[in-house]
């Protein structure tokens, strides 16, 4: 009779975790067809056959110049800025205990603005061209880059300072995250305030999140924060599954409780800054992806960091596509298109009144 039950158990575990490995295969394979659509999507007219031959090589000329230079990095920059944003959000929402975090609502996307504002006020990183298409251009990238990845690392450390040695709650480090945001727009309003009109302009401009700035090299450099920042998070599941439980319990299962949330957090932040530093502020990936996984697959941090990570690289894809093929031959800003479908479910979740957990 007890093994019979033994059995039962194992057959119904068997079932659980075959159901979430389903659900994720299934996003994957959804997240390649739309990345299939996407490449093949656009201004210029490419059929499936040469979006096809051009992929395997058969194909030259103007369609390789379209896929391998321009939609083929967006494409793999969108799915891994959208992973990345997501389980960044999923890890603080644990280790913060608050459903609203999440890189945007924890000041770091503003922090990378700010940065990028001094960049291009003070060290001239912004012009303009003759052309109405690219009547703004960012004339130095990679010092823009870089003063948005020192600002969004900024105020990573100071939500860490609040952390570790000011006592600050979890809870109360998303209030600290609001106040921080408010600070870091607040100084990127008063440096436009004292700029010429084609600084305002290039602050303006790089603050609208855009796909399509990210270049092969770029790309690399995304994924490999993003991936060894996958592979912590994954190394420390089971640690984000005890912290659920609570603080207490999960320091009766033996978890460096204060260890674990400083370590996460610096991780989960580098992550975002070295995506926002690339493409501009891209809100609300990282809040809307972690719920709608976890309503879908529970809070079992072995399937819901993967499968947060899937649904964030598709939804920014969705939200990248939209954005290009709504107005073609515009692009519109995909921070804006993302913010619309974010802000719903922001306003959701704050009229049904978070819990603590």
């Amino acid at each position: 009779m007890r093994q019979a039950a033994m059995l039962d158990i194992a057959q119904s575990y068997q079932r659980y975790t075959r159901r979430k490995v389903l659900i994720i295969g299934l996003l994957t394979l959804l997240s390649v067809l739309l990345g299939v659509y996407a490449i093949n999507a656009g201004s210029a007219e490419l059929t499936p056959g040469q979006v096809l031959m051009t992929l395997l090589g058969q194909l030259e000329g103007r369609s390789q110049v379209i896929i391998w230079n321009i939609r083929l990095p967006r494409v793999l920059a969108a799915l891994t800025a959208g992973s990345g944003l997501a389980v960044a959000g999923c890890v603080m929402q644990n280790i913060l205990r608050n459903p609203l975090a999440s890189p945007f609502t924890l000041g770091v996307s503003q922090g990378a603005a700010f940065g990028a504002a001094v960049a291009i006020l003070a060290l001239g990183a912004g012009s303009t061209s003759s052309t109405g298409a690219d009547a703004v251009l960012i004339n130095n990238p990679y010092l823009v880059t870089s003063f948005a990845f020192l600002g969004a690392l900024a105020a990573t450390l100071v939500i860490l300072f609040l952390s570790r040695y000011k006592g600050v709650s979890p809870e109360a480090m998303v209030l600290a995250g609001v106040a921080l945001g408010s600070l870091f727009s607040a100084g990127t309003i008063i440096l436009q305030y004292f700029a010429s009109d084609v600084q305002v302009a290039a602050m303006v401009f790089w603050t609208f999140g855009d796909i399509g700035r990210a270049s092969w090299r770029d790309l690399g450099v995304m994924a490999a924060v993003t991936g060894a920042g996958l592979l912590y998070f994954m190394a420390n599941r089971w640690n984000y599954n005890a912290l659920d439980s609570g603080a207490e319990t999960a320091k009766g299962l033996g978890v460096s409780v204060e260890s674990i949330r400083l370590a996460g957090m610096f991780v989960a932040s580098l992550i975002t800054a070295a995506l926002v530093a690339f493409l501009g502020i891209i809100g609300f990936i990282g809040l809307v992806g972690p719920h709608l996984m976890r309503r879908v697959i529970g809070g079992d941090h072995r399937f819901l960091i993967p499968a947060a990570g899937v649904m964030g690289g598709l939804l920014l894809l969705a939200a990248d596509t939209l954005a290009r093929t709504v107005m073609k031959p515009v692009v519109l800003p995909v921070g804006a298109v993302t913010s619309f479908m974010g802000a719903p479910l922001f306003l959701y979740l704050l009229s049904r009144g978070y819990s603590r957990r």
